[in-house]
């Protein structure tokens, strides 16, 4: 028991790593869609390219859109408006009607007459509310058909144009007035009608819209239906027509259809090997071609995170309304993978995850055109992240492609521009706005997951930091060393396309453990006395290698990135401090190597060999008598072969190229340093 638990504690990383592949396979693949895949390509427009095709089972053909919209609008727009009438009013303007008569005709007109304009005031109240008078005015066609209602019960029908509206009354006064040839009395029927007239119809909206929902939810959206075994389309024949309408009805049949338990299970198999496919495609790159990133496990859990979140987006926005698919900004991911890792890295992963998402996704083929050119374009364009106008531009690039390639897409699928839908114009834009979202996205997961970008680094490298200032204020030599690492270091790795910003970074933390005994280090001994003299050989060397130790708990205490602690391991490898070694040796026969010897580790890296070159080199740098070229050249040879031959650069990832062309820098920048001039004969 105790062996199987020390097999699984060796083993423990490759463990995790199984299990997280396996769990990320079956989270995607829960997000996948639950049905098969048509597996025909066709569009439209085109020629067939397939065999024959016949209806492998019936179904109905779906109408398109166009003809739903359409029969939905006759619908609206010839839909019934029904108006709620209020009985109480039209007999209580009629009572009131004749207890006013009086008051506004006088009793000196004669009866005849009297009794005349009285029933012409019957006939204006039942025009006027012989439909209805309308509690307002309603935008409606005339034409339009209403249905009167008392009580929820019709009781009777009419045109919308039949209905008074209350800026009416008065016309229709004037027209019974005039119908019956006394207008002269216009003025006092207006004034008599003013105060008496009510509106009695309201618009019933809900129940309007009640009836019109029910009449949509009639709509019937197939028209038609194909055999199994009936011809759809031969082969070479254009798709266009019936012929298209038929192969989508019979897509949408096919992926959309009720699956038995055998066959779901089945689709969810062949799902989760295709998801497997890619995800360990993606763990072989990482073993073969980036092994550091492969060892370390929050490394890969991020990468397998960053995946599972956009394509968890993606199914989101599809669920909820596929025309926005292109809002998802795909390309956020090469963009943060880039600013942790590497352009390689960013790009493989972004391919692999867009062809993750074609089986998500409508128009498969081009929505993966689009977004792995896009990536392209991603990794291409976009250079020092941390400079904001880079990003700025970058994303203006890639909206501008998404837009070109959307626009080529189009006409070849239309054959022409009348119909381009130029609001999908506006979702590209709204992307290119999401990805900007990736400068807080980089912040948030150096927290989360302890990496370390290009922007950080950039913060480090303020000497105005307080580590650095600190750093400056206890061992100014230390310091200055520092900076002169730093400017040889960051050049060299610019020489060979090494990470120059973190390099740099590195090479200015990488002596802070000599702020803990200032004195024991020669660019600090300011006075000429040095703190050696009093000491064994054994404890100077013991105080040299120990700044290592103390430069490690030193930036663990100020928070100081894994990425960075790096440099201050590795920037002596196992290196011997030479001199007290020597010095130990002239003492004694038998010295211990050992003892006078860095703990390590060695280099591991491209920019952690550089800093230990041209840490190397500077500090010796300075005890150089009489610097010529050739002495100067001698010496930065001298100097990394030693290195070289001690095995100091075994685990880093570095060529003997690339050492050839950091040695032509080192010696190019002494030379500067040291002014050398070329020799004029007299």
């Amino acid at each position: 028991m105790k062996d199987f638990i020390n097999k699984l504690y060796r083993n423990h990383s490759l463990i995790y790593k199984a299990l997280l592949f396996v769990s990320t396979t079956f989270l995607i693949v829960y997000l996948f869609p639950k049905s098969g895949k048509f597996k025909y390509n066709f569009e439209k427009g085109k020629p067939w390219q397939s065999e024959n095709l016949l209806a492998p089972f019936d179904f109905a053909i779906k109408k398109t859109t166009d003809e739903v919209n359409t029969e939905k609008k006759a619908i609206i727009e010839e839909a019934v408006l029904y108006f709620i009438v209020d009985s109480i009013v039209k007999p209580k303007i009629k009572n009131d009607f004749e207890n006013s008569f009086f008051e506004v005709f006088p009793d000196s007109i004669p009866t005849k007459q009297l009794s005349l304009l009285k029933q012409v005031g019957h006939d204006i109240l039942n025009e006027l509310y012989q439909y209805g008078i309308l509690n307002e005015d309603y935008n409606f066609s005339e034409k339009r058909t209403v249905a009167i209602l008392e009580e929820r019960t019709k009781i009777q029908d009419a045109l919308f144009s039949n209905l008074v509206k209350q800026s009416q009354v008065s016309s229709i006064i004037d027209k019974v007035l005039r119908s019956n040839n006394l207008i002269e009395y216009k003025t006092a029927f207006t004034s008599l009608f003013f105060d008496l007239v009510e509106p009695n119809l309201t618009y019933d909206k809900s129940f309007t819209e009640k009836v019109i929902q029910e009449e949509l939810d009639k709509i019937s959206y197939t028209r038609g239906s194909v055999a199994k075994g009936t011809l759809i389309i031969s082969k070479g024949e254009v798709v266009e027509g019936d012929k298209y309408q038929k192969l989508e009805s019979l897509r949408s049949e096919y992926e959309s259809q009720v699956w038995n338990e055998s066959n779901y299970n089945w689709v969810l198999f062949a799902y989760a090997l295709l998801v497997a496919l890619a995800m360990l495609m993606l763990l072989l790159f990482l073993r073969k071609y980036r092994n550091e990133v492969y060892e370390n496990n929050t490394k890969v859990t991020f990468i397998f995170f960053n995946i599972i979140l956009l394509i968890f987006l993606t199914t989101f926005v599809v669920n909820y309304n596929s025309k926005y698919i292109y809002i998802v900004p795909i390309c956020v991911l090469p963009l943060v993978l880039k600013a942790f890792f590497d352009a390689r890295l960013g790009l493989f992963t972004h391919v692999l995850t867009v062809l993750l998402l074609g089986f998500i996704v409508p128009n498969s083929y081009e929505y993966m055109f689009l977004q792995i050119i896009a990536g392209i374009v991603t990794i291409l364009t976009v250079s020092e992240l941390y400079k904001r106008a880079n990003l700025f531009i970058s994303v203006g690039q890639i909206t501008l492609i998404y837009i070109i390639a959307y626009f080529a897409f189009f006409v070849i699928h239309e054959g022409s521009v009348e119909t381009l839908k130029w609001e999908t114009f506006i979702w590209f834009v709204l992307c290119g706005l999401a990805t900007l979202f990736v400068q807080p996205l980089i912040y948030a997961y150096e927290k989360l997951f302890g990496l370390v970008s290009d922007v950080s680094l950039l913060e480090l490298s303020d000497t105005n930091s307080k580590l650095l200032k600190e750093l400056s204020d206890k061992a100014p030599g230390t310091f200055h060393h520092s900076l002169n690492v730093a400017n040889l270091a960051e050049a060299s790795a610019n020489e060979i396309g090494a990470n120059a910003m973190l390099v740099r970074v590195g090479a200015l933390y990488h002596d802070i453990g000599k702020m803990k005994n200032p004195t024991y280090f020669t660019e600090n001994q300011s006075t000429g006395i040095n703190p050696h003299d009093e000491l064994s050989s054994r404890e100077s060397a013991q105080i040299i290698v120990s700044h290592v130790i103390n430069g490690i708990e030193i930036a663990k205490k100020n928070n100081l990135p894994d990425r960075v602690i790096d440099f201050i391991r590795t920037h002596h490898g196992t290196s011997v401090v030479y001199y007290f070694y020597m010095k130990e040796k002239e003492r004694l026969d038998d010295v211990n190597r050992d003892d006078f010897s860095y703990p390590g580790p060695k280099p591991f890296s491209k920019e952690t060999a550089i800093l230990m070159m041209c840490d190397s080199i500077e500090a010796a740098s300075k005890s150089l008598k009489e610097p010529t070229s050739t002495k100067i050249d001698d010496f930065v040879e001298s100097i990394i072969d030693k290195q070289i031959e001690e095995g100091q650069f075994l685990n880093a990832n570095i060529t003997f190229k690339e050492i050839q062309s950091i040695k032509k820098v080192l010696k190019y920048k002494l030379a500067n340093i040291y002014h050398l001039r070329i020799e004029y004969p007299e």
